[in-house]
This record gives C-alpha cells, sequence and structure tokens, in this order.
C-alpha cells in the first residue's frame, strides 16, 4: 500500500484509454476549479481573500493530517528546509492574490490571467534552472505576453483596462511559476508527499497573520461554504495530478483550458458577467501559445528520454 496521497479510480475507469482516463480527471478538476472559484467570488464581498486563503490551506492540511500522524517525522524529512520556505511563502502571497482578483474581476478574465503561469516557466527555466531556451518557446511566450496586453490594454473608449486586480493576477501567476520552478529543482531528491506537506503546513502557517489582520467570524452557512471552498480547491489539485499522471502531458494540457469555458458561464449565469471581444482574443491567444509551448516541452522529453544510438 502507498503512502502517497491520492485518488483511487473508479471500477468504470479501468476499461478505458489512459488519455480518456486523464481527460475524465481533468474534467474533474476544471468543474472543481469553477466552483471554487465561483465561491471565492460570491464569499468576496464579505471575507478577504487572505481569509479565504487560510481556510484553504486548512482544507488542505485537514486532508493531508493522516498522512502525517501516519508517516511521523519521515513526512518532513528535507535537506533543503530553506528552499521549501521559500517556496511556501510565495505559494501563500500567490494564492492571496489570485483570490483577490477572483473577487474583483470578472471570472473568465482573472481565469484567463492565470494561464499565463506557463509563459512565465520559459524566462524562469532559462535563469533560475539554466535550461537551454530554444528560439520557438521564446518566441511562443512572447506572443503570449502579446496576448495578456491584449486583453489587458484596449478597453471601452480606448482607456486601458489594466488596473490592480489584474496586476495581482499577473503577479501571482509569476510566483505560482517560481513555485512550479522550485518544485522541479526538488523533486530530484524529494518524494510528492513531503513537497506537498511542507507546502501545506507551511501554507497554513504563513496564511495566519492574514487570517488574523482581517478575521470575522462566519455565519454557520458561510462557513460551510468557506469549508466547502477549501476542500474544492485540495480536490482540484488532485484531480489534475491524477489527470496528468494517468495521461500523456501533451494530451492532457488543452483539455485544462475548458476552465476558460467554465469560468465563462458560471461568470454568465452567476454573476451577469459578459466577456468582452478583448478577453476572448486575448484568451485565445494566451492559450495557442502556452499549447504550442507544452508541445514543444513534450516533445523535448521524449528526446531526453530516449536511450542513447537509439
Amino acid at each position: 500500500m502507498t503512502d502517497e496521497p491520492g485518488l483511487v479510480e473508479p471500477e468504470a475507469h479501468r476499461g478505458l484509454t489512459p488519455n480518456v482516463r486523464g481527460a475524465l480527471w481533468m474534467l474533474a478538476s476544471a468543474l472543481g476549479f469553477t466552483a471554487m472559484t465561483t465561491l471565492i467570488k460570491f464569499l468576496g464581498d464579505d471575507y478577504p481573500a487572505a481569509l479565504q486563503t487560510f481556510y484553504r490551506q486548512a482544507a488542505g492540511f485537514a486532508v493531508l493530517l493522516p498522512v502525517i500522524l501516519r508517516q511521523g517525522r519521515a513526512a518532513f524529512a528535507t535537506t533543503r528546509p530553506g528552499i521549501l520556505f521559500f517556496r511556501s511563502a510565495a505559494g501563500t502571497i500567490a494564492m492571496i492574490l489570485s483570490f483577490y482578483a477572483f473577487q474583483k474581476m470578472p471570472l473568465a478574465d482573472a481565469n484567463a490571467l492565470s494561464f499565463t503561469r506557463t509563459l512565465w516557466l520559459v524566462p524562469l527555466a532559462a535563469f533560475v534552472v539554466r535550461e537551454k531556451v530554444g528560439p520557438l518557446r521564446v518566441a511562443a511566450a512572447g506572443v503570449g505576453f502579446g496576448g495578456v496586453l491584449l486583453m489587458l490594454r484596449p478597453g471601452a473608449g480606448g482607456d486601458f483596462a489594466l488596473g490592480v486586480p489584474a496586476l495581482a493576477m499577473l503577479a501571482a501567476s509569476f510566483l505560482f511559476a517560481l513555485t512550479i520552478t522550485g518544485m522541479k529543482v526538488m523533486t530530484r531528491d524529494h518524494s510528492p508527499t513531503v513537497l506537498l506537506v511542507w507546502a501545506m503546513t507551511l501554507g497554513l502557517i504563513f496564511s495566519l497573520p492574514g487570517a488574523f489582520l482581517t478575521w470575522r467570524w462566519p455565519e454557520p452557512v458561510d462557513l460551510a461554504l468557506l469549508c466547502i471552498m477549501g476542500v474544492l480547491g485540495t480536490v482540484t489539485q488532485a484531480c489534475y495530478i491524477k489527470g496528468m499522471q494517468v495521461g500523456d502531458a501533451a494530451a492532457m494540457a488543452p483539455i485544462d483550458y475548458i476552465r476558460l469555458v467554465f469560468t465563462a458561464l458560471a461568470g454568465f449565469v452567476l454573476f451577469h458577467e459578459v466577456p468582452t471581444v478583448w478577453t476572448l482574443s486575448g484568451a485565445a491567444v494566451v492559450v495557442a501559445s502556452t499549447l504550442l509551448i507544452t508541445w514543444r516541452e513534450h516533445q523535448l522529453s521524449k528526446v531526453r528520454s530516449r536511450p542513447a544510438g537509439a
């Protein structure tokens, strides 16, 4: 029996191909993400982003608590706690910023900007991990950031649409990309369980000051919704990881963009938000660029894994 936290596949999935099974997990992740961001926005008037982040981290820690109790000190075994502290601090700040953006922006706009984390990975891979970045990846990232400008710059009457919430989401995407880069470094000698336990434990600790400064006692119904929002965040992440694990990464990446459709529908039906042509056009450019980068990464990984002389 494995100690790695994960999801067990239903019996109905067993007869399906790996990519179909992975696609179902990715769809579940997209639905969970949409429900979570809808609750973030719905509760945003009464519960600030810092307080919502605390509930998100508390739910994740509660899910992992049985693993921590079972493994004891082994769940925290590490030789590089400094990087883990930095990743968790950056991840907590990123979560607060992204929650703030989801509260203040139309869901479709905020979700489209959240995908820029894939674009940030290109310069981070070059400067932090010292990976060789080819001209195709650089060009794709440049075009993708052009799509971001397309979403943000034009607005009603020719005004700039770039505001604090949009800047918050871009900053959150950069910080999330930074944590992903750090994870790539740490996975060389750390198990996924150790990384997840450190992230959730430190994330809960780092979210305490913000929760303390913005604290208010929730009504019973609000408390239930906040707990559901936190659990959805953990389940969404688990479904995403499972989908990527079961299916081919290059095939799974496009499915993740169904989140754009789900959040746009939720924003329209529940909050009467209508995406602008600039949002739709810019999002299309960002999606195309990130898909190209993902495909390129997949091709390079196949070349690296090919035996010498093959």
